[in-house]
């Protein structure tokens, strides 16, 4: 298994999600406008921006947890049973913690 591929992959992604969540912080410190209405409409699309910035920084501390079980040399390993992690399934979820007979129990 080509591990350094997985960590290459693993930082780009976590490199657009960092600059995601920049681009929505900036997004949501506008200065709302004066007309209610416009008010009300922008506030739901503060809503959508605040839920798209708490997945993706969930997605994001997957990310650190997975780069860090990388540096320690135990990425691909099942943190539950210690059996490989299926390739397919590190294509898949590069982020995956445990097997997938783990992950289903």
């Amino acid at each position: 298994m080509d591990i350094t591929a997985f960590e290459k992959t693993l930082r780009a992604r976590r490199a657009e999600i960092v600059g995601d969540l920049a681009r929505i912080e900036d997004a949501l410190d506008d200065t709302p406008p004066k007309d209610w209405e416009d008010r009300a409409s922008e506030r739901q699309g503060d809503e959508v921006l605040e839920a798209l910035g708490h997945a993706e920084q969930a997605e994001l501390t997957r990310i650190d947890a997975a780069l860090d079980r990388i540096a320690k040399g135990i990425y691909g390993t099942c943190l539950k049973c210690g059996d490989p992690i299926a390739e397919a399934r590190l294509k898949a979820v590069p982020t995956a913690p445990l097997c997938a007979t783990c992950a289903a129990g």
